[in-house]
């Protein structure tokens, strides 16, 4: 295993340090690096707190900031993070207007976000969660009931925080979220496994001449494993299974390829434009685009394509102006 790391059990608090250094105007690190939180918190808003196990970067830390999330909790790599973490993060933005948890469908991150929405009722702090869920390959896998939560995740947050940050109140966050949610629909495809620092070895064997279609984000069993295809075979079966699952009516989407770390952008950009040409010929058209390396897997080579039915509203909030780490525009 080659590594830029110091030591296995402080990578995460020394990347944490480092984070919260480079994006000193944006950021401020919790005590005892349970949360990191935007640095100018408003009162009278609701706030957006999110969070998971790291390995994902930018994903979630990376997204807290001036129109998207509040705070994030980061938990050991690919561990979720625990619910004293949610609470501390909640009494520091907490602005009096109620508290949004997004939340991956991953049973860890469910229980304990759960764990501290309970807790923080106690306390008559109102907390209302969105549970992102728009993983397409498989239903009831490892780590889930249901389906996972991946990619969408960030295209929720976007959103919310956006619609946040105009001051609508909590109710009405938790519908947007649950909408945008229901409209958002992910797959992903690994080249390679990742290496969880601690393990040292790879998370999975695939061959050279393999593939794991519908892999999870933490390196999960896809689909199936299959021999290795062209791009544009790839992004048509993905394409495929992620229209099938879309609710019709709609014309504009957001197509969005995501790297899992370990792939160039030249070949997701060719990627892209192979999704590109299916979603044209399902009749939508990709009024909006992102591409790169936003919801990781460590150092898995592979991608993900997520696309999200835009409706007028939710690509106004789209558009809106965010600055944070990972995403910035119209700041």
């Amino acid at each position: 295993m080659k590594k830029l790391i110091n030591r296995v059990d402080a990578i995460l608090t020394e990347s944490l340090d480092g984070f919260a250094a480079a994006h000193a105007d944006i950021v401020a690190l919790g005590d005892d690096h349970k949360f990191i939180r935007r640095r100018d918190t408003k009162s009278g808003k609701v706030a957006i707190i999110s969070g998971g196990g790291s390995g994902h970067e930018p994903l979630h830390a990376g997204f807290v900031g001036h129109g998207m999330l509040d705070a994030a909790c980061p938990g050991q790599v690919f561990t979720s993070p625990t619910p004293d973490q949610m609470l501390d993060a909640l009494h520091a933005v907490d602005g009096g207007a109620g508290i949004l948890f997004v939340v991956k469908n991953y049973e860890g991150d469910v229980m304990n976000f759960d764990m501290a929405a309970e807790m923080a009722a106690d306390l008559g702090i109102e907390v209302q969660s969105v549970k992102t869920n728009d993983d397409v390959a498989v239903e009831d896998s490892t780590w889930t009931t249901g389906r996972r939560g991946v990619a969408g995740t960030l295209v929720v947050e976007k959103i919310v925080g956006a619609a946040a940050e105009e001051g609508r109140d909590l109710a009405a966050l938790k519908a947007l979220g649950d909408k945008v949610n229901a409209a958002t629909r992910s797959m992903g495809v690994a080249l390679t496994s990742c290496t969880v620092p601690a393990a040292g070895k790879p998370t999975f064997a695939i061959g050279e001449d393999e593939m794991e279609m519908g892999v999870g984000i933490h390196g999960e069993p896809g689909r199936r494993r299959v021999k290795l295809a062209t791009a544009d075979a790839i992004a048509a079966e993905m394409m495929g299974a992620i229209l099938a699952e879309l609710p019709a009516g709609k014309s504009n989407a957001l197509l969005f390829v995501n790297g899992f770390g370990g792939t160039p952008l030249m070949e997701l950009y060719l990627v892209y434009n192979a999704a590109r040409a299916h979603l044209e010929k399902h009749g939508l058209t990709a009024a909006r685009s992102l591409v790169g390396n936003y919801v990781t897997s460590l150092d898995m080579a592979g991608c993900s394509i997520t696309v999200t039915l835009l409706d007028d509203e939710a690509l106004r909030l789209w558009d809106a102006p965010v600055h944070t780490a990972g995403l910035r525009w119209g700041m």
